[in-house]
């Protein structure tokens, strides 16, 4: 029988489409992700894997799984986490889920970025600790976002979506031209192109939606973190590794920039320890895609992508190394 392995829970419907198809299903169910250790033996023997972002697919994965190996279903829209080479000398098909969270994850972003600026992090720490606090009128004021400038590191799906919630709020749109912004989007939103180092140095907020890559890693470092404007926010719900963590802990904490939120972490789920420490910082634990909707959205694609291949049909969303 046709072996599919799944390396973590997914909704009980995406499992259930699987086992409808005849195919055995192993599923992980444990109390917290398998081990590389446990995730390497999971796979032993496999026809299928449906992977999520935190599985790291490479040369000792496919080693692991054996011959049979036709197909690895990321339930990502993001494949850093696959060597897209790797797969491609042994014949195994890589997909992953794109168009399906743009939305949610940028509700998330919007989120973060309403949370950063009028600073209720801050306020609920406050009250959760107990601390004492009466209505005053310049009790934790934050800043409007009304007439600010976005600036947007990649303008794809999920860079498009957080500009039009941001333009619902009067904001002004720039993006990156070196991760330009399609049309018709670019005219509905009269969104203006500029070189990324200018885009930094420019605008009040720098939202990160590119994917992570080579030309990626670090896109917002050290040097450009210091040309950004006094005051400015950073988002990122993209990648950790799009920034270095450490030059934007330093920046937070001399007050030079106002403020961060942060969804993804370059270590994850390690986080750096000065940011922990930082009143200015919004963390969340990865959340872009989480709600029930878009998730199991998510887990029917990556199904749909398994069985494709393995009926011998072309796979809707395979990836090219």
């Amino acid at each position: 029988m046709t072996r599919i392995c799944v390396t973590d829970a997914i909704p009980e419907p995406s499992i259930a489409r699987l086992r409808a198809s005849g195919h055995e299903v192993i599923v992980h169910d444990g109390p917290q992700p398998p081990d590389r250790a446990e995730l390497l033996t999971l796979v032993e023997g496999a026809d299928a894997v449906l992977t999520v972002l935190s599985d790291r697919v490479d040369a000792e994965f496919l080693e692991a799984a054996g011959p049979r190996l036709k197909v690895v279903a990321n339930i990502a829209a993001g494949h850093d986490n696959i060597d897209l080479a790797a797969c491609a000398a042994r014949g195994v098909v890589a997909t992953n889920t794109p168009g399906v969270l743009f939305d949610a994850t940028a509700d998330l972003a919007f989120g973060l970025l309403l949370a950063v600026t009028r600073r209720l992090g801050e306020g609920e720490r406050l009250i959760r600790a107990g601390r004492p606090w009466r209505y005053r009128t310049t009790f934790l004021l934050g800043h409007s976002i009304e007439g600010k400038t976005i600036g947007l590191i990649g303008a794809g799906q999920i860079g498009t979506a957080m500009a039009r919630r941001c333009r619902a709020f009067r904001m002004s749109i720039a993006y990156a031209a070196e991760h330009p912004m399609r049309e018709p989007a670019r005219t509905e939103l009269d969104a203006v192109g500029m070189p990324l180092d200018e885009l930094v140095a420019s605008c009040d907020v720098i939202s990160l939606h590119c994917p992570l890559t080579e030309g990626t890693r670090h896109i917002l470092d050290a040097g450009r973190i210091a040309t950004m404007r006094p005051g400015a926010y950073v988002i990122n719900t993209a990648r950790g590794a799009c920034i270095d963590e450490h030059a934007l802990a330093q920046a937070l904490a001399s007050g030079r920039l106002a403020g961060a939120a942060l969804d993804v972490y370059e270590n994850e789920p390690e986080i750096d320890p000065a940011l922990l420490g930082l009143e200015n910082v919004v963390l969340a634990p990865h959340l872009g895609s989480a709600n029930v909707e878009t998730r199991t959205a998510m887990c029917d694609l990556a199904a749909e992508n398994a069985l494709a291949v393995l009926a011998g049909r072309p796979a809707p969303n395979a990836l090219r190394p």
